[in-house]
């Protein structure tokens, strides 16, 4: 018997709560585990991370199965479920660690999201061009362990029922298809 193959993506795209609980709701997404890439100190902190001057993104790394979803898709999932033309910004997030930013794992992303947001930018989907970052994953710091699965176990805290909530239901909106059952 085959062993079932197994790919990750790596997205930033403002708090990673948000991207988590999205992406934790998605058929074929298996485990999504928050982090940051993209900076210069090795194994920060969420603390470092939050000043701004580790030069890191908060990011998930998402472990699919492309038999179930493709990487397009989780590409379309995560520029409908947060806004790629505000540059170092989502929302009230503000800080080059909530840039929008793709670590792309090999060629074969690289051109997959770059071949996405031309493609946007040429249907004209947003209004101001998109500032999403391109950019090859050097490392992946897991976050600490408070931040796995933030949404699902503190839905009432008012971040996640202002913030996270709405987002989660503007996705099981927009992507009901790929809703888990």
């Amino acid at each position: 018997m085959a062993e079932n193959r197994r790919e990750e993506a790596v997205f930033g795209g403002g708090c990673y709560w948000c991207l988590e609980a999205v992406y934790q709701r998605v058929k074929g997404v298996e485990k999504v585990v928050s982090g940051f890439s993209g900076g210069t100190v090795k194994n920060p902190s969420y603390k470092e991370v939050c000043t701004g001057n580790t030069g890191h993104a908060e990011v998930v790394k998402i472990t699919y199965d492309p038999e179930v979803v493709s990487y397009e898709v989780l590409l379309g999932i995560f520029f409908g479920t947060h806004d790629p033309t505000t540059l170092n910004r989502q929302g009230e997030d503000i800080g080059t660690q909530y840039r929008s930013v793709i670590f792309y794992l090999d060629e074969g992303q690289r051109d997959a999201a770059a071949a996405y947001i031309k493609e946007l930018t040429r249907e004209g989907i947003y209004s101001n061009p998109i500032v999403t970052q391109l950019l090859p994953l050097q490392e992946f710091y897991k976050a600490e362990d408070y931040h796995d699965n933030y949404f699902n176990n503190n839905p009432n805290q008012p971040y996640c029922s202002a913030v996270i909530a709405p987002k989660v239901a503007k996705f099981r909106a927009k992507y009901a298809n790929w809703l888990k059952d």
